[in-house]
């Protein structure tokens, strides 16, 4: 049976946070319930073909998940047991605000077989906190991070954000200091991105921030930047991709999974797939079979909700989207990619299609091989975006 990997998108949150752009919004009672009856169908409205495949891993990401109660993720869980072949062994995640978090709710969520927490800390300072929009404070966090490992949670990521306004690279250095202290099996640690209509962006874009906290300046920010993999190293987390760091054994098998385009179903508004073409539309594309093809629920809740039945109107990716997105993925991970399973894959060499572009990032010294294996240099991944373009091709 073929790997797939699920994610189902959660859009409901207490309240948008200054930096999100994420689809995400507050709602009441009676609308998280009418979307779990609308995922739960979606999920039942899958082809048979989904049968010639075994789950691996499941996302419940947002938003905020963990608004939901433990009877609506039982039951979302006890619905894809019912349509798919769940791996014995696989890794179900769910994203977690420390603002939400209830015994009763880690318990039910146990129960119903969520094995991993990816818990939204962002900053151990409250004053960050509350600038970044956050509806809890750092001990609230600790106190949700205690509860979980109490009932049970022994995979526990926690996502932090640098670069926050007002933020100095001897509080970044708290924040990492604290957060491993309390030894979380992984931890993401993300630059803080100045999205388009996001309140930041208005304000230190549009606006240019002529009061309150400014953004550290590009030297606070690269220094900041050093400091995490160095610090994260001396603790024991290995970097195994741009953002993320495990302990031995607990690299996100889910985020691994995008990165080496193992197929995967999105479930809910605006939620993305890449799939095979037999995994689309109860049949409906037979043309696309044996091939890649990705395609997104609607944005907005009345059109998924309409349409969610209808998947085969499906993006086919050309061979020249599908190695590009090969190589831009894959040299996201410390590893990088495999000559072999390039070959394997497309039925061409990886050196005749991208031969020019890697002797001449081998000679500025910023991506290295061996007989089978391309990845990153250091230096390679301080300027990722830079590199990724050179593996565009001309259609």
């Amino acid at each position: 049976m073929q790997p797939l990997e699920l994610y189902i998108h959660i859009p409901f949150c207490v309240k948008k946070c200054a930096y999100c752009d994420f689809l995400s919004g507050p709602a009441g009672e009676k609308e998280k319930e009418e979307y779990v009856k609308m995922l739960v169908d979606e999920i039942r409205n899958c082809p048979d073909t989904v049968q010639n495949y075994r789950v691996i891993s499941i996302f419940f990401g947002g938003g905020t998940p963990s608004l939901l109660t433990g009877e609506q993720i039982g039951r979302l869980m006890d619905t894809v047991r019912e349509i798919f072949t769940l791996d014995e062994n696989a890794e179900i995640t769910m994203e977690m605000n420390p603002g939400t978090v209830t015994e009763e709710k880690l318990r039910k969520y146990r129960q119903a077989g969520v094995n991993r927490l990816s818990i939204g800390l962002q900053s151990v300072n409250d004053e960050e906190l509350r600038l970044l929009g956050r509806i809890h404070t750092y001990e609230e966090f600790r106190e949700a991070y205690h509860l979980a490992r109490a009932n049970g949670f022994s995979n526990i990521n926690v996502d932090l954000i640098s670069a926050i306004p007002g933020q100095t690279v001897e509080s970044w250095r708290r924040t990492l200091e604290q957060v491993m202290a309390l030894s979380p099996e992984h931890i993401s640690a993300y630059s803080l991105i100045l999205e388009e209509g996001t309140t930041f962006y208005k304000k230190y874009v549009e606006d240019e921030a002529k009061e309150g906290p400014k953004l550290p300046d590009e030297d606070a920010e690269r220094q900041m930047y050093w400091d995490t993999e160095t610090l994260m190293e001396k603790n024991g987390y290995h970097r195994y991709e741009i953002s993320n760091y495990a302990k031995e054994g607990y690299a996100c098998r889910h985020n691994l999974g995008y990165w080496e385009r193992i197929p995967y179903l999105g479930f809910g508004i605006g939620a993305a797939s890449l799939v095979p073409g037999d995994l689309i539309g109860n049949g409906k594309c037979r043309k696309l079979e044996g091939k890649m093809s990705r395609y997104t629920n609607p944005d907005q809740l009345r059109e998924y909700a309409h349409s969610y039945r209808n998947k085969f109107q499906a993006e086919l990716l050309t061979e020249t989207e599908e190695m590009e997105e090969f190589m831009f993925l894959g040299l996201r991970k410390m590893n990088g990619i495999s000559k072999k399973e390039f070959s394997e894959y497309f039925g061409k060499s990886l050196e005749d299609i991208y031969g020019e572009p890697i002797c001449k990032l081998e000679s500025l010294k910023l991506l290295e091989q061996d007989d089978d294996r391309i990845w990153l240099t250091k230096r390679g991944i301080d300027v990722s975006n830079s590199v990724f373009v050179e593996f565009l091709l001309e259609e």
